[in-house]
């Protein structure tokens, strides 16, 4: 069904029957002890595809929602992570094994480095979950988060289904956990220096911080109890760290949705933003931080008086006010995407790094999934433009802030190349770090590198390679003290005189376009409600439908927010390519009349679709949220 009233869902015996490809990667397998497998090795088990991209926030959501379900029905579900690279570095063997044991992927995974199956299974968007039954069909496919109660629904008619057959066939599965490894530190995501001369480390995978020594190797202790969780004592993957005006720290605890305390000196842990629940659609933006849900904060810095948060989880920035104990937007819309001018309307897309310059009064911002670097200042229009704006009914509740762009083109464009900023590239830094001459280090993230920019010559440069996945760098006098995380430790470099030359390496994501034809366009969203739900229509529209292009102009008609699941587009003439972005929403409820409080979960993503215009193009494109399409 294609708009906004879906179908009931199909019972068993009225699914689609549709034979499930072969799984390829050439990379091969992962978490299986080396051995490979069929889906014919597979059959009597129900099987999930999990396709997914270690860079991708929204797919580390869906890695975490689908744990109860695995831990659950171990016996009868086999989840199989089909790793599709966006980035070039993501299509690295050694980086696929690193993501896997940094985000504690407890299934087999498959490494396809160059989409095969990818393409077999018709995917469009990072993440997709694929549902095989035990006879090697496929039942349903879901695009994006919130459908683990859709699927653990599915799971139990097909158990159910297949155990009545005599087609289900329980037991262990095949995965094989790898052999843990001893290191003091375990991919490490940030680092901050502490004003006795230590630094303090988040020890992500491991969930604490660690306080190393002024050597930046010994441990002088361990902060957190080591074990995944939301208690007094525990942190889950914590990562941006921020020192205080009162000489706490504040932890972006990020899976925990949180924002944390610790102080040096009690050693207490505490709450100070976030409810432990993921940020949706719909839900506040602002209030009391302890009531106001987050997104995988990333990083956090002190600057304008106030706690700045990379929202990474909703392509965000969010302030946290210790003086009121509120938070609040700050910039971006949720829309994902690289847009400059004020804060309340530009796009970011996974923002991960933080650092304040006091001296130029700037926030840097590493916007990992547009490759760029970018920063927020003041508003320096005069009070009077201001003052009309407000008088013209624009009211943004005293935001004077604006964004820009340094480095950095969009979603699809990466890079290491050096020189004018206009042509410089990277390729999804996670971290930037304040110089003292006003430039600024980007943790080249994918490119293993430490760059710089410096914005009086508007020029880009390498400082350093060969360091393996650096995630954040702090000073120490003239010396810089990076986080490598995937090999991890810091390692602590002396800043060059003369940059470092590296030669220049263009790339471009490589997901094959759609052909569409000129002219009408039909936009389909594919969603059927979970067995025994129902949109939920109490309180109004329970969908919601935003689309836009890159460039703007590729659309001439259908572009903006709706709340109908299907959409007639108008494509302009004379461009013949582009990205149509598409953001779609959905809530359904419990259908039981007599239930007053009915659970309702909601299912959202986001597509960024490569097209280009052809006379032999399709004039529908169908995009499934949750169900098939027919």
């Amino acid at each position: 069904m294609t708009d906004a009233t879906p179908a009931p869902a199909p019972s068993a015996s009225r699914r689609a029957r549709v034979r499930a490809p072969e799984l390829i990667g050439k990379g091969g397998w992962l978490n299986t002890g080396d051995a490979s497998y069929t889906l014919a090795d597979l059959r009597g088990r129900i099987v999930i595809l999990d396709f997914w991209t270690f860079c991708c926030i929204n797919c580390l959501h869906v890695l975490d929602e689908l744990r109860e379900l695995e831990e659950k029905h171990r016996d009868t579900v086999v989840i199989i992570g089909v790793h599709s690279p966006k980035f070039v570095h993501e299509a690295e063997h050694r980086a696929v094994v690193d993501a896997v044991e940094r985000y504690e992927v407890h299934h087999p995974v498959l490494d396809d480095p160059e989409l095969a199956t990818w393409k077999q299974y018709a995917v469009r968007a990072w993440p997709t979950l694929v549902v095989i039954d035990p006879e090697g069909y496929v039942v349903a496919q879901h695009a994006g988060e919130g459908h683990a109660h859709a699927i653990e629904r599915l799971v139990q008619e097909l158990e159910a289904e297949h155990a009545a057959k005599g087609t289900l066939r329980r037991g262990d599965g095949p995965y094989v956990p790898p052999e843990p490894v001893a290191s003091d530190l375990r991919f490490p995501g940030k680092v901050l220096a502490l004003p006795g001369g230590t630094f303090l480390v988040s020890d992500s995978t491991r969930h604490q911080l660690v306080e190393l020594a002024a050597d930046g190797e010994s441990v002088v202790r361990r902060i957190g109890s080591g074990e995944r969780g939301f208690g007094p004592d525990a942190f889950s993957e914590p990562q941006g760290l921020a020192l205080l005006p009162d000489g706490k720290v504040i932890v972006a605890d990020t899976v925990n949705h949180a924002l944390r305390t610790y102080d040096p000196v009690s050693g207490a842990i505490e709450t100070v933003a976030g409810t432990g629940r993921q940020w949706w659609q719909g839900s506040p933006s602002a209030g009391p931080a302890r009531e106001v849900d987050l997104s995988s904060p990333w990083d956090v810095a002190w600057w304008a008086d106030r706690v700045w948060i990379a929202m990474a989880g909703v392509h965000q920035l969010w302030t946290y006010d210790p003086a009121t104990g509120t938070v609040q937007v700050a910039a971006g819309t949720t829309n994902e995407g690289l847009v400059d001018g004020s804060a309340d309307a530009a796009w970011f897309a996974q923002p991960s790094g933080l650092a304040a310059d006091p001296a130029a009064d700037r926030l840097w911002v590493a916007d990992s999934e547009t490759s760029a670097l970018r920063y927020i200042e003041r508003d320096q229009r005069d009070e009077k433009d201001q003052r009309d704006e407000r008088d013209q009914g624009d009211e943004r509740d005293g935001d004077t802030f604006v964004v820009r762009t340094a480095v950095g083109t969009g979603l699809f464009d990466f890079g290491h190349r050096d020189g004018a900023a206009g042509q410089a590239l990277f390729q999804h830094p996670l971290g930037v770090t304040a110089l003292p001459d006003g430039s600024v280090a980007v943790a080249d993230t994918y490119n293993h590198a430490l760059r710089r920019y410096d914005p009086a010559s508007g020029e880009v440069s390498t400082l350093a390679t060969d360091l393996r996945e650096p995630s954040d760098a702090v000073l120490v006098g003239d010396d810089i003290l990076v986080v490598e995380s995937a090999r991890h430790r810091l390692t602590r470099l002396r800043l060059p005189d003369e940059a470092v030359r590296v030669e220049s390496v263009a790339h471009r994501t490589r997901r094959a376009a759609t052909e569409v034809a000129p002219g009408a366009l039909r936009l389909d969203i594919v969603f059927t409600a979970p067995t025994g739900q129902k949109l939920d229509t109490r309180y109004g529209p329970s969908t919601r439908l935003l689309v836009s292009a890159t460039p703007p102009e590729l659309l001439a008609d259908g572009s903006g927010a709706g709340t109908d699941l299907s959409r007639d587009l108008v494509l302009a003439d004379g461009v013949t390519e582009g990205v149509l972005h598409v953001s779609a929403m959905a809530a359904s409820c419990d259908d039981d009349p007599l239930n007053e409080y009915p659970a309702c979960h909601v299912h959202q993503q986001d597509w960024g679709v490569p097209v280009t215009v052809s006379g032999d193009g399709v004039s529908r494109l169908g995009l499934v949220l949750a169900g098939l399409d027919a």
